[in-house]
């Protein structure tokens, strides 16, 4: 028998001008707004155990924010802090709340940024809480569409491994892994009130690249729906999307069409946004009216601590990254010996092994998992490779299974073992040794299996 009950709230999170703007280690300061940014929180009650999900227009939410929201929904509910995810879309034209020290803006304008966000999160959370009406769920997986996503590293001739390499550039050779094209679509139809779309796909929301505020293109795939399906609300939460992007580097025909390349070699422009976000919606639309309906008679809730190796740099190792520290630190980077992706990379680098050096060797990585009849969703906190997703979702016993990136904190890339030894941008960068998503897929498996039990 069904007993699903789904509450839905948004808030918008608009931040002040001024306030900067990361992604790519370049500083940017919102200078005006393409299209709001959102806090959207959808919530569950089956036989009065509750949960909500929150997802914000943000490139990221450290945990200690996390942290935050979470006990101030708690104490005003008194649904367990353990029931709550906060999750982010990964904005590259939203605000960094991972790092805000990253690029200082005013410290007035970082703390009235982090005010409104926190505000209106909370306040989506509750009432969404508040919200629950009698609801069917249906669920269906799609197949996303040509030229919208595409792995984003790549071998090159002289066997080095590039992230976004130069569009056409004659020394790529091929990409390195396979993507995943599966979408994950959940329907929420609630009884007097709208209907609820989930989507759950890996790629990066990178495709604007500009000093104005922009939700990038889940901001599109929102639009198109609620345009389309009587003001359905669609809610996006991210896959595993570490190695994906939205770039062709080998472009034909159209590809180009009302966008640009931007510095660091990927085809950016709010018509990039206007394509990817579409496209999106199109899968949606495919399967929207074909979902497979199923009853919901028990949710159940795990979180688990997975403690993890970190990749802590060697002392002969920091010299040449306290150097390019130094020339980033003082608006020098351009003595750096790189350009593009590559100088993006080393200076990323860099700012990783001085953070870390002398730290801590292990990490805390909370983890979580929800069981809606037979769908699966786990929570990841970072950006995890493409096949870290596929892996978790050959977890047996699930009509369906979403792997949810970016979500209860913010902990940095999780790639693949191979990618440790290949290099590229996110295996640089990432804090962890090369076991770390054998580790992940292994603890969100047996998240999985304990959520059958």
């Amino acid at each position: 028998m069904n007993k699903l009950k789904v509450g839905y709230a948004e808030r918008c999170i608009n931040p002040p001008l001024g306030v900067a703007i990361s992604g790519y280690y370049k500083a940017r300061y919102g200078q005006g707004f393409i299209d709001n940014l959102y806090a959207q929180a959808i919530a569950f009650e089956v036989d009065g155990n509750k949960s909500v999900i929150i997802i914000s227009d943000s490139l990221g939410i450290g945990k200690e924010l996390v942290d935050r929201i979470a006990n101030e929904i708690s104490s005003k509910t008194g649904d367990p802090i353990g029931k709550i995810m906060v999750g982010a879309t990964h904005s590259h034209t939203a605000p960094d709340n991972r790092y805000p020290e990253m690029f200082p803006s005013d410290e007035k304008l970082i703390n009235e940024n982090v005010e409104i966000l926190c505000k209106n999160v909370c306040e989506a959370g509750i009432e969404a809480l508040n919200d629950v009406k009698p609801a069917k769920m249906g669920y269906a997986v799609g197949h996303a569409p040509d030229r919208i996503s595409y792995i984003r590293r790549y071998r090159m001739k002289d066997g080095t491994t590039f992230t976004c390499p130069p569009i056409d550039s004659p020394d790529i050779v091929e990409p390195i892994g396979e993507l995943d094209r599966r979408v994950n679509v959940l329907r929420f139809d609630r009884e007097g009130a709208e209907s609820i779309v989930m989507l759950n796909y890996g790629i990066h929301a990178d495709t604007v690249n500009m000093d104005m505020y922009c939700s990038d293109w889940v901001g599109w795939t929102r639009k198109t729906i609620a345009d389309t399906l009587d003001g359905a609300k669609c809610i996006c939460i991210m896959g595993c999307q570490g190695d994906v992007g939205s770039t062709n580097v080998h472009p034909i025909p159209g590809d180009m069409n009302d966008t640009e390349i931007s510095f660091d070699n990927e085809m950016k422009s709010p018509g990039m946004a206007r394509f990817v976000g579409r496209a999106l919606a199109g899968t949606i639309l495919q399967v929207f009216d074909k979902v497979a309906y199923v009853d919901v008679d028990e949710m159940k809730i795990i979180s688990k601590t997975l403690t993890v190796s970190l990749n802590v740099p060697k002392e002969e190792d920091m010299p040449l990254a306290r150097k390019y520290k130094e020339l980033y630190d003082s608006g020098r980077e351009d003595e750096i010996p790189y350009k593009a992706m590559q100088l993006t990379t080393v200076v990323a680098e860099a700012l990783r092994m001085c953070r870390m050096y002398g730290g801590p060797t292990t990490r805390d990585l909370p983890m979580a998992g929800i069981r809606l009849g037979d769908v699966g969703m786990v929570f990841l906190p970072g950006e995890p490779f493409t096949d870290i997703g596929v892996k978790i979702k050959e977890t047996e016993g699930y009509g369906m299974i979403m792997p949810c990136a970016l979500t209860n904190g913010y902990f940095g890339y999780f790639p693949v073992k191979s990618a440790f030894d290949e290099g590229g941008y996110e295996a640089r960068t990432s804090h962890y040794v090369s076991t770390i998503a054998e580790e992940i897929v292994e603890c969100n498996k047996e998240i999985l299996r304990q959520l059958k039990k």
